[in-house]
Parts: C-alpha cells; structure tokens; sequence
C-alpha cells in the first residue's frame, strides 16, 4: 500500500488530500477569503500562508508525514511540454517562481509539493498533466501574426483523466478514442482529443474561445487594442477584466453560476441570456473541435462543475446532438486524478519525465 499526500491549489482555496493507493483518506478544501489573498501582489508570495494552513490541516488530522510515499501537486504554467507525469526539480520550480509561462495558483503546487517531500525521507514530489500540456498538431499553431502563435493552455488535468474514465466505461482504452472534451469550470476549455492526444484547443486562461464565470475569452482585438491606448486602465487593471473580471463577473457581478440560474429562474431575462450567450459560446467552439476531428469524434463530452447545471448542459446539449453524441460527467475531480498519476509513479506502470 503506498500513501500519497495530493495539494491543489487554486484561487481560492487549496484543497488537500491523503490517499491509500487510490482510496482517499482524509480530503479537505481550505477556504481563502479573497480579501486576505489580495494582500498578496503576487501568487508566488502566498506560499508561506498556504504552507501554513497545509500543516495546521495535516495536524489535526495527526498524519505522520513519515508515512507518506509520494506528494503530489496540481501542475502549473511551465514551458509547454508534453502530457505526463514529471519530477519535480530545481528548473521546475525557478520557472514557476518567476511565473514565466503565466501567473496563477497552480504554480503553487509544484513548490508546496517539494516542500513536503523534502521533510519526508524517501519521498518524491511530482507533478501530472499541467494546463500547459501541448499536444498540437502543427496547423493548429499558426495565426494571422507569425510572432503571436497560437498556444495551448486548457484543463489537461481533468480533460485526460475524464477521458481514461470514459474510455474505461466503454470497455476500451484512451488512445483508441476520438473526443471533443468541454471542462467547463471557473474557466472553460474545449479540446480536440485525436486517438490520446489533444491536437487543438482554445487558450483558456487570457487567450480565446468562450467567455465563461470569470473569463473575458475571445474579444474584439481591435477595441481591445483603443481601450489600452485611451490610457483608461493600467496594465494589471485590463489583465484583471480578461481574467477574473470577465464573463458573468462583468455581465451580472457574480461568478457563482449557480446564482446566476437562480436569477434567471425568477424571471431575470438578462440573467438567462447571458447564460445562454455563455453556453452558445461553448457549442460553437464544440462545433469547430468536431471539425478539427473531421466529423469523427466518437463522442462530445461535458464535464466541470458547471456541468451540474440543467440550463447550460441542456442548451448545448440542443445545439450539438444533432453532429454527435453528447455525454455529461459532471464535476471534477482533479485530487483523484493526481493520486492516481502518483500511484502510477510509485507502481512504475508509467515512466515520470524529466523537466
């Protein structure tokens, strides 16, 4: 049996773990008020604080941190680099320092990660399927401007570990199925998965593709563009209305989807467009995976916590089952889904990579 500690943390909280092998033991989702993160500048900088609410967790759960076998953290935004298991090292960890590939929580999990296994003797710390898993194919690189190449940055995470899970549910393996795959989360990514490997996908962080709870998505480059010129915003201030102050955020002054519906349950009309335009949004990007696939995907699948909601999944639902089958696996489960890529580690059933 081996133990592994699993660290996830994200925007507003950082969720912890311990398994046996792949049944949890203890689970927990530290909550983070916003206000005390936004004494923080930088993501890198709430490392202490975070650390600290780790221990305290892992003490009233008295877990013998000489237990443990494995940690393992959410990946974040390094070079782009193949889907995988990876070590964590000293370059890994200088480049989410410096945030050198994008600034966010998840650069977080590779640090934390090291930490612990560096009080623990025989340990390793590692790191699967980051958001920056580039699996491209070439075409998909390209844009109208040869020094703005197209990138990949999506839910890798849960997009590879929801389509182990359907593939194993049809009696077959990952790299024998055709998938267009929609996380639809905090963010929302929509992958074009060709036989195990995601050949395209829209930039889910500050990049393209649909709006979603806290995310501008696409936008008009060319007001865009006037808007930064005009002076009216600082630099940090127009990174903040494309990600974290975008989407339902600036439409209906919440990222809780769920409010959201219950607004348009009772009657609010804008509510329920906006929902709408946010999941039409979603089936055109559907609808361009399912050609990138050349109209041979073996299924369209929905996942994320946004999956939960009857509106959103129903509307897209409506717009794509004519093109293809539709399946629904809603939520995530991401801290599953490290626990295993460690076990896999520690079983030697997949090879770990070098950063």
């Amino acid at each position: 049996m081996h133990k592994i500690l699993v660290i996830n943390p994200g925007s507003t909280s950082t969720k912890v773990a311990v398994y046996e092998d792949d049944k949890p033991l203890i689970s927990c989702a530290i909550k983070h008020p916003a206000k005390l993160l936004h004494a923080y500048k930088h993501v890198i900088e709430q490392y202490e604080f975070r650390l600290e609410h780790i221990l305290n967790y892992l003490a009233e759960e008295k877990v013998d941190l000489n237990s443990i076998h494995a940690v393992v953290g959410r990946g974040g935004f390094l070079r782009p680099l193949p889907s995988g298991i990876y070590a964590v090292n000293e370059t890994m960890l200088n480049d989410l320092r410096q945030c050198l590939n994008g600034e966010h929580a998840s650069n977080l999990g590779a640090v934390l990660a090291n930490e612990f296994a560096s009080r623990i003797c025989d340990c390793r710390a590692y790191i699967a399927d980051p958001v920056v898993v580039d699996e491209l194919q070439e075409v998909a690189r390209i844009s109208g401007l040869p020094q703005f190449p197209r990138r990949s940055a999506f839910h890798a995470l849960n997009h590879k570990a929801i389509g182990r899970k359907y593939a194993a549910d049809c009696g077959t393996k990952y790299d024998k199925l055709n998938l267009v795959i929609a996380h639809l989360g905090g963010g929302i990514s929509v992958a074009a998965h060709k036989q195990g490997r995601v050949i395209d996908t829209n930039q889910a962080l500050d990049g393209f593709g649909p709006f979603s709870a806290e995310r501008a998505g696409t936008m008009d480059a060319g007001a865009l563009i006037r808007v930064i010129f005009a002076g009216i915003y600082e630099q940090e201030e127009i990174q903040h209305l494309l990600v974290g102050k975008g989407g339902l955020v600036a439409h209906l002054g919440t990222n809780d989807v769920n409010a959201a519906y219950k607004l348009a349950q009772n009657g609010d009309l804008h509510a329920r467009l906006i929902l709408e335009a946010m999941s039409y949004g979603v089936a055109k990007e559907i609808g361009s995976m399912l050609a990138v696939l050349e109209g041979k995907a073996d299924a369209v699948i929905l996942t994320g916590g946004m999956a939960h909601n009857e509106l959103i999944v129903n509307y897209i639902i409506r717009m794509i089952q004519p093109m293809c089958k539709v399946v629904v696996y809603p939520g995530e489960d991401e801290m599953q889904a490290l626990a295993e890529a460690g076990l896999r580690a520690l079983r030697g059933e997949e090879s770990v990579r070098l950063y």
